[in-house]
């Protein structure tokens, strides 16, 4: 019956077409779900963490649970803590949706998005991929500064602690830098001090002392070779051997000085000459500003050409040694000074030779000289010191009458008054001037007796340049009937200057005056000499000089001129 069988039929078209119409809805909702979620396209594994430690806390094997209901598309029951507090309150926003976002290390496990940043779905297509990667790259870098300013944005952590996070080193402001400040060098690296002279002797060690050796040798023209009236030239072989030790001591000083020279004929007139001497001085620093000061000296060679004692007929100068030495002892109360020092020299001829044949003693003129200087001065600044000094003594001769009948042994007294100075390298050293007098003990004989003066400055104008002054007052004795002997007042000016590194040139000028006590004479004896040294290193250089010398004299026979010229190589140590 047709009426019958259309209710059957409708329904049964109606309950297809509804599952026909669920079946859909659930494959488009599946559909759009794997379109619309995390997903389709690239993950990071920063996300995978997040999603996978973000699921709630609760009983064992419910998140599994929750997991598989969302698979089926039922929805799973929200979770209800059973104590409040165990979830933030809905009125406070959370920091992060991880469970270990309240730990304070959820930084080692993911990537923390930048400061201020907005967390968003990660690009699922090329063209966001491309626009995300045009739009990091139009923003500019973030400087120390701002990173530190964004992370102090973030206030307190939000943990259970409400400690503040640390910032790093990095993040830091800025800190200021002098602008002058440089980074340092590499030892190796520091360029070497040049040295003052690199062509000074370096010396060597011998216990606390450093010698400084040196040897000179090399040829000499002289144009007169026995200083006398009569010129006569020579070609010597020249030979000069010295030594300069200097104590190395915290607390006292001691120097010595030695040098020889051999001077012998190559052609020309016959010469044969040996020199030597030796100077040391020793000061010891005492307690309670006390000093002790002792020198030693020993010189020994022909005598001086402008003696004033001349010996005729004879083959050559006589030698001459003369020893001296000296003990004192200093103090120092505030600004006063004082000093008493004992010295003793002592005088010693050789027998002269006569051309004739046969030897002419000289032991009359053999003397022994003692005397005890006092001097007392006063500081008016650390670099002067006037002083005033008085001096007594006694010269005696080893024969007490001489082969003319006169005793000619004297009694001596001095004073002298002068200036110390003590300005350092500048200007160092002393002047005096006085009045000295020698009495015979033959009444027969005048007494010497005359002005003195006597120096001893170093001075340095410029660097590089040494200024040496010198002078000096002598009494000298006499072997003639009724004469006393006579004052020689002699000095000199020498400038030594380093012209280049490797290149030293000295010049000298001398003097000397020397007026005879009874008897109307004088000498005048002037000398000039320049040097140049050119040091090839430190140890070698070739030297030379020329030197020019002069005498003139109111007594006859006595006045003589001397040209000379050296050229040879020094050596140093």
């Amino acid at each position: 019956m047709p009426g019958t069988r259309s209710g059957p039929h409708r329904s049964a078209r109606r309950l297809l077409l509804l599952a026909t119409g669920a079946a859909t809805l659930a494959f488009a909702q599946t559909a759009l779900a794997q379109e619309t979620s995390a997903l389709r396209g690239p993950v990071s594994e920063s996300q995978m963490r997040n999603e996978l430690f973000s699921a709630p806390k609760g009983k064992k094997g419910s998140s599994q649970k929750a997991a598989a209901q969302q698979n089926e598309g039922i929805p799973a029951p929200a979770y209800e803590p059973v104590s409040a507090g165990a979830t933030p309150s809905a009125d406070k926003p959370s920091n992060g949706s991880s469970i270990f976002a309240e730990t304070g290390n959820a930084d080692a496990f993911a990537d923390a998005p930048a400061p201020g940043a907005a967390a968003s779905r990660p690009p699922s297509t090329a063209r966001d991929r491309a626009e995300q990667a045009r739009a990091e790259a139009a923003q500019p870098p973030q400087t120390a500064t701002e990173r530190a300013a964004a992370e102090q944005d973030e206030g307190l952590d939000e943990t259970s602690t409400g400690t503040t996070r640390a910032g790093t080193v990095d993040g830091e402001a800025d800190l200021t830098v002098d602008a002058g400040a440089e980074r340092a060098e590499a030892i190796e690296g520091i360029d070497r001090t040049d040295e003052e002279n690199p062509f000074a002797p370096v010396g060597m060690r011998l216990g606390t002392f450093l010698l400084k050796p040196s040897l000179e040798t090399g040829f000499t023209w002289t144009s007169n070779a026995n200083y006398s009236t009569a010129r006569s030239p020579a070609l010597l072989s020249e030979t000069t051997l010295r030594l300069n030790a200097a104590s190395d001591w915290s607390r006292h000083s001691a120097t010595v000085d030695v040098f020889g020279t051999f001077r012998k004929s190559v052609s020309g007139e016959a010469i044969d000459e040996k020199k030597a001497g030796i100077d040391a001085r020793l000061r010891l620093d005492l307690a309670d500003d006390y000093a002790a000061l002792a020198t030693l000296g020993y010189a020994l060679g022909p005598e001086s050409a402008s003696s004033p004692i001349v010996i005729t007929g004879t083959v050559g100068r006589p030698l001459r040694q003369t020893l001296t030495g000296s003990a004192g002892i200093e103090k120092d109360l505030g600004k006063l000074r004082f000093a008493l020092t004992a010295r003793a020299e002592r005088d010693v001829y050789g027998d002269a030779e006569l051309s004739a044949g046969g030897m002419l003693s000289q032991r009359d003129r053999n003397t022994t000289l003692a005397t005890v200087a006092l001097r007392g001065g006063y500081e008016i600044s650390p670099a002067l010191t006037p002083f005033v000094e008085f001096e007594v003594g006694r010269r005696v001769y080893d024969e007490k009458v001489d082969s003319s009948g006169y005793e000619r042994s004297t009694k001596r007294i001095a004073a002298r008054a002068g200036l110390e100075v003590d300005l350092g390298e500048k200007l160092s050293g002393e002047i005096a001037a006085g009045w000295l007098e020698e009495r015979f003990d033959d009444g027969r004989l005048k007494p010497i007796s005359g002005a003195t003066l006597d120096a001893s400055l170093a001075w340095s104008p410029l660097r590089g340049t040494i200024v040496n002054l010198t002078g000096s007052t002598t009494v000298e004795g006499a072997t003639a009937a009724g004469e006393s002997g006579s004052i020689l007042y002699s000095g000199g000016v020498a400038v030594q200057r380093e012209l280049r590194a490797n290149l030293t040139g000295n010049l000298a000028f001398g003097a000397a005056y020397r007026d005879y006590v009874g008897v109307d004479g004088h000498d005048l004896t002037l000398s000039a000499e320049v040097g140049l040294t050119w040091w090839l290193n430190r140890y070698a250089g070739i030297t030379g000089r020329a030197r020019h010398e002069t005498q003139t004299s109111s007594i006859a026979g006595r006045g003589y001129k001397v040209d000379s010229v050296f050229l040879g190589l020094k050596l140093q140590r």
